[in-house]
């Protein structure tokens, strides 16, 4: 399916036909199209010509990666400096304190440094369970945060939930920018073409 819509490019820039693609990342998928022994790769999901990823997904994680043919709407995308707000669904182990809501929304210090505040609240479970399943562990709870950042360190959220106290389990992007993966199943995409 193929929906227009308008890029986000940086000032001066000139209007360029570009592509852009929404795709919903399975767990267990590297954010690459070349082969890696037996691990699925977006090779295994798509085969649209002259698109790359926009910012990347560890393999564990899940949600939406966005694809484009444009490197200047790549670089606006994947460059922290224009702050694009991403939104994470995690699921992390335990039941979350207060105190650890109020340190992410003011910034968690980070070997690389403090991190900016984030937008952060309890959910009610917004997924269907993940096969395989994440581990169980029958005395010790879980529950979903939806964080909400504007940069992008090394394995940022995962990092923020540990220096909580609250290991994560399980982790989806749900939202970059404009840019969701409601109503894409997992493993699926939908093509979007400016106009």
């Amino acid at each position: 399916m193929i929906i227009s819509f308008t890029p986000l490019l940086p000032r001066g820039s000139e209007p360029q036909m570009a592509r852009l693609v929404l795709f919903n990342k399975p767990f267990n998928v590297l954010c690459q199209f070349s082969a890696n022994g037996n691990i699925r790769t977006l090779a295994d999901y798509m085969h649209i010509p002259d698109i790359y990823p926009a910012g990347r997904l560890d393999k564990t994680s899940e949600g939406l990666v966005l694809l484009t043919d444009s490197g200047n709407l790549q670089a606006r995308i994947s460059n922290p400096k224009f702050k694009l707000e991403k939104t994470y669904w995690v699921q992390v182990e335990g039941t979350v304190s207060a105190q650890a809501l109020a340190l992410l929304s003011t910034g968690v210090s980070l070997k690389d440094g403090l991190t900016r505040p984030a937008k952060v609240r309890m959910l009610e479970e917004p997924l269907a369970p993940r096969q395989p399943p994440i581990r169980y562990r029958k005395n010790i709870p879980a529950s979903w945060i939806e964080l909400k950042i504007r940069e992008g360190k090394n394995r940022q959220v995962r990092r923020m939930t540990a220096a909580v106290g609250y290991p994560t389990l399980r982790l989806f992007r749900f939202q970059i920018g404009p840019w969701c993966v409601d109503g894409i199943s997992p493993g699926d995409y939908i093509e979007l073409e400016n106009t």
